[in-house]
């Protein structure tokens, strides 16, 4: 076995036992933090592959926002999970047999499924001028070259999104004191400071 063999069979098996003790953990953060692990060995087959940029856009996009979103979201929360699981008996002979189906697909694919040692390396692209490069660096010049607009406009749109989002969810709080950029610059010393004068063994009042 070789050492790129080893290593596909030490993520896979990391993959497929975090993926199971996301859905078998009774706590929500022990099933985020294992989603966590499952999507790291995700990224670290994709690497044996050759795919080094969906390694990256996995562990950045999914690890580091999406899944610490999820994980920030469940413990800020404070949700009563032994409420949702109320009625988990209803749906259980669907999903049951929902995951019958998935696991008969699953071992028809095992079974007939070989490693071949030669897939297992970093695939290189060939330009239209016949240079080897990278699957990232291909990406980058058909992502910046022939669909540069509709890249441009996905990211408008995602704006958009955000933004309406914000506007959507953003509530007017009376009695909240919040700042004045234009009170604040226009503050002087008499209005920052007042004198007083206090008598002799005497207090001040306020």
């Amino acid at each position: 076995m070789t050492a790129a063999a080893a290593f596909f069979y030490l993520f896979a098996a990391i993959t497929v036992a975090s993926g199971f003790m996301v859905i078998a953990s009774r706590n929500p953060v022990s099933s985020v933090l294992f989603l966590i692990l499952a999507f790291v060995n995700a990224a670290g087959l994709f690497v044996l592959m050759g795919a080094e940029f969906l390694a990256m856009i996995l562990v950045v996009v999914y690890v580091g926002a999406v899944a610490v979103l999820f994980l920030f979201v469940v413990m800020m929360l404070d949700v009563d999970f032994a409420e949702l699981r109320q009625g988990f008996q209803e749906y259980l002979p669907v999903g049951g047999l929902i995951g019958a189906v998935f696991l008969v697909e699953l071992l028809l694919v095992v079974g007939s499924w070989a490693i071949d040692p030669g897939l297992v390396q970093a695939p290189l692209a060939t330009a239209p001028s016949g240079e080897q490069m990278t699957n990232t660096r291909a990406l980058g010049l058909v992502l910046y070259t022939n669909y540069f607009f509709f890249f441009q406009v996905a990211g408008l749109i995602l704006l958009v999104a955000m933004i309406g989002a914000i506007v959507l969810t953003l509530r007017d709080r009376p009695g909240v004191k919040r700042q004045d950029i234009a009170v604040q610059n226009a503050r002087t010393q008499d209005m920052a400071v007042e004198l007083r004068k206090v008598p002799n063994r005497q207090g001040v009042e306020v």
